[in-house]
């Protein structure tokens, strides 16, 4: 049986680590995927916020269900589906960690890895941003494994972002840079170069994939397709319009103390 972590010692403060888990019609996924994030982060402040997005399946049902006894956790629902991006921004602007990680609702992505991400970022210092997880052995489908290795391909062509798996579900964003990246929609499939072009770097952690346990993918290859072939130019204009990072040095305090 997987035990869970207690609840923080005081509710009010803010956790280390927010964990965004967007979740579409995942009603029979998440609550094993909870258990293992919990048991994941045991000894560290954490929260976990679930965002269903417009479900038909009762996943928000299931959440708040699970929210007793467990002060960490909670969720919140669009009404209508917004798309993962939107999913995982509205669970940014909810988050009060000084990271937010981020992993999807499916259970494909193993939260064992969570700690390891987490400490990753934290060891490379301050110039670094993001720790990007990059899958190996995707139990995907060749289509959707053969369309996925192009699509990096090209994006990584493009964009010189040095991530090969821009679109694997597990990250760690330091929250201050990540409320800075310009949003729109499949924004979550371009953090890398998006963090890039604020003037941080990113550390790669290999994670291996895993067959989810219930139900399949909810967002599709081909309706991301298009759109992201014009989210890519768009990103990559993005770039090439910040070519100079401003390096701010503190010149006067708040306390109105000359610095150096």
């Amino acid at each position: 049986m997987t035990s869970e972590v207690p609840a923080l010692p005081d509710e009010t403060a803010a956790p280390d680590v927010s964990v965004v888990v967007p979740a579409r019609d995942e009603a029979e996924n998440l609550p094993a995927l909870i258990a293992e994030i919990a048991a994941a982060l045991g000894g560290r402040a954490f929260e976990v916020i679930v965002v269903d997005d417009g479900s038909a399946d009762g996943t928000a049902g299931v959440v708040r269900g699970l929210t007793a006894g467990r002060p960490w956790l909670s969720c919140l629902r669009h009404e209508t589906a917004c798309g993962q991006s939107a999913a995982v921004r509205t669970g940014l602007l909810a988050a009060r960690g000084r990271v937010v990680a981020t992993i999807d609702g499916d259970g494909e992505n193993d939260p064992a890895y969570l700690p390891s991400l987490v400490d990753a970022l934290e060891a490379a210092g301050p110039a670094i941003a993001m720790a990007a997880g990059q899958r190996l052995k995707r139990k995907a489908t060749l289509f959707k494994k053969i369309a996925s290795r192009i699509a990096n391909r090209v994006r990584g062509a493009i964009l010189a972002d040095g991530t090969r798996d821009s679109g694997c579900g597990l990250k760690a964003i330091r929250r201050e840079v990540f409320l800075r990246l310009p949003y729109f929609d499949s924004w979550h499939r371009f953090l890398p170069a998006l963090v890039i072009r604020e003037g941080y770097g990113i550390v790669h952690f290999d994670v291996v994939d895993r067959q989810r346990r219930f139900g399949h993918s909810k967002y599709g290859i081909w309706d991301r397709f298009w759109t992201g072939l014009l989210d890519l130019f768009g990103v990559w204009w993005l770039r090439r319009r910040r070519r100079r990072i401003p390096q701010v040095t503190e010149v006067v305090g708040h306390d109105g103390e000359c610095h150096h």
